[in-house]
């Protein structure tokens, strides 16, 4: 069986959508109420929950996680410290979970493997020009390839923003379309970088010309930008995975990313997966936080709900 068919086979409804299809299929995307829609994101963000589901979303929320670090002064060391917290996020309690993946850069990809070869922690890799995502097409798609040959087991890539917000959606739904081919049995994530869209009605259509284009996960931000991940973006991306979801049969993830910083923030999120898109998303293998600096506060608030006080910040690593 060719890899084609391989790939199909393992994401159904892949195949539903040609580059033709773009520009008619975003025209059938519904408008977004923008009211309505940041009426219920704030809503669904002051629920509260009980202490008993509170430390289960903690858990899930560590669980979820992409331990991040994309900074050019990234070090072999500080890779290897990273891998090291991502298997054991608290050295001293075993019950705490190891989180979903790293992300990092390319040339640090075989660093992060090496360390965490007997772990079950993922290894993601930004590519395809990241953060911007506008040099030479053929120099993105080798890079893609490169870092899943050396043995990426995700990679993160960045929506075309200058062909979708000048309106070339059929070469923009190529472009993912190459990045799925070339990305073989890696999990593709599509940065849509919504603080740069515009509109909801714009975060929507993005989403789903991603989706048809072939992307498993959709992510909210780069963390590059000024306004990153916000819970209205994010419930917007939810639904139009949600909508995907009924009419083609096809379960497509969903990250937020770029300045989740807390573990209130990282419950909010979970909240909106939860009553947007259900129980079966509630899981790594369908949503994922981004995030740098967000596990030791999820660490110091599941020691508070299971002692009554918050530990000092020396009692954990420093990320």
């Amino acid at each position: 069986m060719s890899q084609a068919a391989e790939i199909e086979r393992s994401r159904p409804g892949l195949a539903l959508y040609a580059p033709k299809d773009a520009s008619r299929l975003l025209a059938r995307v519904p408008a977004v109420d923008a009211v309505g829609l940041e009426e219920r994101a704030s809503s669904l963000a002051k629920r509260s929950i009980k202490r008993e589901s509170k430390l289960w979303a903690l858990d899930l929320a560590i669980r979820c996680m992409d331990l991040t670090t994309l900074e050019g002064t990234d070090t072999v060391g500080k890779v290897i410290a990273m891998c090291a917290k991502a298997v054991r996020p608290n050295p001293v309690d075993p019950s705490i979970p190891s989180v979903a993946a790293v992300c990092l850069y390319p040339h640090l990809v075989p660093v992060a493997l090496a360390q965490l070869r007997s772990s079950n922690v993922k290894v993601a890799s930004v590519a395809g020009a990241f953060p911007a995502g506008l040099g030479p097409l053929g120099a993105r798609l080798a890079e893609i390839r490169e870092v899943v040959d050396l043995g990426a087991h995700e990679v993160d890539i960045v929506l075309n923003r200058s062909y979708f917000l000048g309106g070339q959606y059929a070469p923009c739904f190529e472009e993912i379309a190459a990045a799925r081919e070339a990305a073989g049995d890696a999990l593709l994530k599509v940065i849509l970088e919504t603080g740069e869209l515009g509109s909801y009605d714009r975060i929507r259509q993005a989403s789903v010309l991603a989706m048809a284009a072939g992307a498993d996960f959709i992510k909210t931000s780069t963390g590059k930008i000024g306004v990153n991940a916000t819970l209205p973006a994010a419930l917007c991306m939810m639904e139009a995975a949600r909508d995907f979801f009924h009419e083609t049969g096809r379960r497509v993830g969903v990250k937020v990313a770029g300045g989740v910083r807390a573990s209130k923030q990282a419950i909010q999120y979970l909240v909106l997966v939860y009553e947007t898109l259900g129980p079966e998303w509630m899981t790594p293998d369908r949503f994922r936080i981004g995030a740098s600096t967000l596990l030791n506060d999820v660490l110091m608030q599941i020691d508070k709900e299971r002692t009554g006080r918050y530990q000092g910040p020396d009692y954990y690593t420093i990320d």
